[in-house]
């Protein structure tokens, strides 16, 4: 039997890299990417193939995936698109330009390498497609839009791409984690450093009151789920007869989930609002 193959982005840490070794251990050929070189080089040591693929350099996408394919024979049974940053902060304060780097890195590099992908999987007669959003996928939250607009874009996306390749043998599947122990947080701050003038904002004092300690203390509310807990739901869309069009990780996910669907959208304002 041939052996499995998948391509997954965003293998430097946190879920890419759970993902990486928990598929490896399941039999499958894992094609670990990483945006940068040195994370590439270290995921070789631990016996991956390691392409670079970067969302912001459409070069590093084309000649990642043509690396991955040269290696199959042209082949691959499945691609999880992973790996996105949030850059913290209101959306007045937000740049346009930081608006569309985002959308770059978290949503249009995502598609660029998906459409690059589906005529191979279609040629083959089969493919799973996986898609990591958020539970900021389905609402949204105060200080987090620029991250918010792409999850819900990719949700769109990705739901218009199942119905579009209904019949072909390919799959898409999206994955809505919750609070997991990444290293999110660290390179959120790296964006807010990048790109929020906070302290010219006029919301200022709530930046002193609640952002900041949030951002740069870590002080958000309530436990976090180990990246081994999409990996488990990763493998069910790759692995199960008949994936799920969405999956839900963690237990907010599944309550705001339910809350989207049972309250009028004010009444949900009040509950985020709560935080």
């Amino acid at each position: 039997m041939t052996q499995r193959s998948i391509l997954i982005t965003g293998c430097s840490s946190g879920i890419g890299y759970d993902a990486a070794h928990g598929l490896r251990a399941r039999g499958w050929r894992v094609f670990a990417a990483c945006r940068k070189q040195t994370d590439c080089d270290r995921l070789r040591a631990e016996g991956f193939d390691s392409p670079r693929i970067d969302y912001e350099d459409e070069a590093s996408i084309a000649t990642g995936l043509a690396e991955v394919l040269d290696a199959t024979g042209g082949r691959l049974d499945a691609l999880f698109n992973n790996g996105a940053y949030a850059i913290p902060g209101p959306v007045e304060d937000v740049p346009t330009e930081a608006l569309r780097t985002i959308f770059q890195a978290n949503l249009i590099g995502w598609h660029d390498l998906t459409r690059r992908l589906i005529p191979v999987m279609r040629a083959q007669g089969h493919g799973r497609i996986v898609q990591c959003s958020s539970v900021l996928g389905l609402v949204a939250m105060k200080w987090r839009g620029a991250y918010v607009a792409t999850k819900f874009a990719l949700e769109g996306l990705s739901d218009a791409m199942r119905l579009e390749l209904s019949g072909t043998g390919i799959e898409v599947s999206i994955l809505d984690p919750g609070p997991i122990e990444t290293l999110f947080r660290k390179n959120a701050i790296a964006q807010f450093d990048k790109w929020i003038d906070w302290e010219k904002s006029v919301r200022v004092d709530e930046y002193r009151e609640s952002l900041l300690d949030q951002l740069y203390k870590g002080s958000s509310k309530g436990p976090q789920w180990p990246a081994s807990a999409v990996t488990k739901k990763l493998i069910h869309a790759l692995e199960a007869p008949r994936p799920k069009a969405r999956y839900y990780v963690t237990t907010p996910t599944y309550a705001m989930g339910s809350l989207r669907r049972l309250l009028p959208t004010r009444a949900l304002d009040w509950v985020l609002n709560k935080g």
